[in-house]
């Protein structure tokens, strides 16, 4: 009965490891069908890498792009570090000025990943409309976010100055890609504004 027992339980718990693993796969196969340059193994390594996906978590996609928008926004944190350090040994007030230009790129990009995390934990709660708002506000965060590498990279090519961030900013920029295409998976897409009816005049 012991035997009988322990291989039910053991059956239970893969079908349920699974369950949650073919969450993350089916996500990240979601993903790289639009994003081939990221590609499957990257979305799946950025998930399995941090300790919030783990099977006891990201049960389900909702979960993955807050997951998503918070390793985002770690590495926002980690590239602003980066900016502030080269920022302090920097004599070049040209360059300083542009450093600061990526400074404050990546300060907004923190602020927009965490309030687009909090969103998507919005909505999943509430009534279908203010779930619905909530998640159209987490992509128009992470769409926001999304912009920082690029407007960094833009502040040094400009200049025809070789940026020192350009590695950090291609990492931020697939972790930000990622967060933007999972949470655009849940958000139902904008319906058409229906156009107003012209009065008829009277002849």
């Amino acid at each position: 009965m012991k035997l009988l027992f322990s291989a039910l339980l053991l059956l239970l718990i893969a079908s349920t490891c699974k369950c949650k693993s073919s969450t993350l796969e089916d996500t990240c196969r979601s993903f790289a069908a639009g994003h081939p340059s990221i590609g499957y193994d990257y979305c799946i390594k950025t998930f399995q890498a941090d300790n919030g996906s783990s099977a006891a978590e990201a049960t389900d996609a909702r979960a993955l792009a807050a997951i998503a928008a918070r390793i985002a926004e770690a590495k926002a944190n980690a590239t602003a570090a980066r900016v502030a350090a080269l920022s302090a040994v920097e004599v070049d007030g040209r360059r300083r000025a542009r450093l600061d230009v990526c400074a404050e790129v990546y300060s907004d990009a923190v602020d927009q990943l965490g309030q687009a995390a909090e969103d998507i934990a919005r909505g999943g709660e509430g009534d279908d409309d203010g779930a619905e708002a909530a998640l159209q506000d987490a992509v128009t965060q992470l769409s926001a976010a999304l912009d920082a590498p690029g407007t960094c990279e833009d502040a040094f090519g400009e200049a025809d100055d070789t940026s020192p961030l350009a590695a950090e900013d291609a990492e931020f920029k697939k972790l930000a890609t990622i967060a933007l295409a999972v949470a655009a998976s849940l958000a139902p897409p904008s319906s058409p504004s229906t156009p107003t009816p012209r009065p008829r005049i009277a002849g």
